[in-house]
């Protein structure tokens, strides 16, 4: 049985369990010394540690270990920048005879990936436009095992097993909300967007059956979702005999949706469905990092500084919500 979990470890706390490597690599630091750079994590989270001053003999262990792999350390946990960090003193890969549970290092979605696969599929079905119902349905059911265990991200908001469905239906949830305040809206065109815009994470991001991303693939890397989600929706759209205005449309839903150029779209919104897809897309994300980083602070404290939320600490109330 686990008895260390990520979100409660404490500052100065030495313990011994295991985690999952989520990312692993041999560096050399500013004096010329090797040290271990890993993410661990459990059903929790995930924080970074470090090893430091690797012996030359220790190399060839360590360069063993993978990610996915679990793994049983040492460590304690101290503070760096207002984040908390694991000096690793041992570490060992994990053994059949040590029987873990996976469901301890997995981080998982909160609902039933085929519930929600379901729900998502019955709002496609219910798109009045024929063209865009085809586009939307099509995508579903081509990439539907995968949407059962991909993470949204590698790292960041819905880096889960099924984060990228549960992004997509509570985004569908809050966009027809919307629809019924802002009465100008198509909901056609909303539902659709938003069951396509971050299609191509499927191509980006790496990821095993447990919801775990080495990185990004090679497509991944040169382009990314948005290039690549575009380039899709090209294709689909042809094969579909979708009309060219409504394939551009969807294409640009696609690009526009993070907005600014850092962020990867070259051009902004330049219809309400696209606009209202941002504003969804970024909302959804906003609220899993406040919701995710406060599970673990204590009631009446603040957290660790949130890099997602520009470095801001979140303040989880003492007093118990109705």
């Amino acid at each position: 049985m686990k008895n260390f979990y990520i979100n409660n470890l404490n500052i100065n706390e030495e313990f011994v369990d295991f985690f999952l490597v989520k990312s692993i690599s041999i560096r050399v630091g500013s004096n010329r010394k090797q040290y271990l750079d890993i993410t661990l994590g459990d059903s929790t989270g995930e924080i970074n540690g470090k090893k430091w001053d690797i012996a030359d003999e220790e190399v060839y262990g360590l360069s063993r270990i993978t990610e996915g792999d679990c793994v049983k350390i040492k460590a304690t946990v101290s503070e760096w920048n207002g984040i908390r960090q694991l000096r690793v003193t041992k570490i060992r890969k994990a053994q059949k005879e040590d029987k873990l549970d996976m469901t301890d290092y997995i981080k998982a979605a909160p609902e039933n990936p085929e519930e929600m696969y379901n729900y998502v599929y019955s709002r496609a079905e219910s798109i009045g436009d024929d063209e865009l119902k085809r586009m939307a349905l099509r995508f579903l059911n081509e990439s539907k095992e995968k949407l059962l265990y991909y993470p949204g991200a590698m790292r960041n908001h819905h880096a889960e097993q099924a984060g990228l469905i549960y992004h997509i239906k509570r985004m569908l949830m809050m966009g027809e909300l919307a629809c019924s305040v802002y009465t100008n809206l198509d909901r056609d065109w909303v539902v659709c967007g938003v069951i396509l815009h971050d299609m191509e994470k499927i191509t980006e991001i790496l990821s095993n059956e447990l919801g775990i991303s080495p990185g990004y693939s090679f497509e991944g890397k040169l382009l990314g979702h948005l290039v690549l989600g575009v380039r899709k929706v090209s294709e689909m759209a042809k094969e579909e005999g979708i009309s060219d205005e409504k394939a551009v449309m969807l294409e640009h839903m696609v690009i526009s949706h993070h907005y600014e150029p850092e962020f990867g779209s070259p051009i902004k919104p330049m219809f309400p469905e696209a606009e209202l897809l941002h504003y969804l897309d970024m909302l959804d994300a906003k609220m899993f990092d406040f919701e995710d980083n406060l599970a673990a602070t204590a009631e009446g404290t603040f957290s660790e500084r949130v890099r997602t939320l520009d470095g801001r600490m979140l303040y989880k109330p003492s007093f118990k919500k109705d």
